[in-house]
């Protein structure tokens, strides 16, 4: 026999609290295809060298980038593939490097994770470049910024727009 459910507890006299510098929110927005366990190693990676230091959503923001060149049909169309195409992120010029901290890199697996299954959203507006402040790449000038997330500004493909 089913029990009847519940009924949720509602505070009609309390206001939502905010918190300053809380979670993030990620919504599932599209379904995607089938990842690896070798995609979601790449993805973990890239996303500890090129964004460990940034919040869920700036990591979840390059995670975002990485899928939308494997998508994008420019790219080559795996994850991996993507990631260890030459000179694209600046943590594989030079050979290997080592993953230090632990907790940093289980932070940006759960994120990892969660991109693959297509959690990201679209926070970036379809961005297929990034880079940091403290540089200005040439090909900057020659796409259309979409948003700075956190310490990492995003570009994509397209006519660029003038800024005034």
């Amino acid at each position: 026999m089913d029990m009847p459910r519940p009924k949720p507890l509602l505070y009609v006299d309390a206001e939502p609290v905010q918190v300053a510098g809380g979670p993030e929110q990620v919504y599932k927005t599209r379904a995607t295809t089938a990842f690896s366990g070798r995609d979601l190693d790449c993805m973990a990676e890239a996303l500890y060298f090129e964004a460990r230091g940034e919040g869920r959503q700036g990591q979840a923001a390059v995670a975002e980038v990485i899928l939308n060149r494997v998508a994008s049909g420019k790219f080559p169309n795996s994850v991996c593939g993507v990631i260890n195409q030459p000179s694209q992120f600046s943590y594989t010029i030079g050979g290997r490097k080592t993953i230090r901290s632990k907790a940093a890199y289980l932070r940006v697996r759960q994120v990892a994770e969660n991109a693959l299954a297509g959690g990201t959203g679209n926070l970036t507006g379809g961005a297929t470049y990034f880079h940091t402040p403290a540089v200005r790449p040439a090909w900057s000038r020659r796409f259309e910024r979409t948003v700075r997330i956190g310490r990492h500004i995003f570009y994509r493909t397209g006519q660029r727009i003038a800024s005034n």
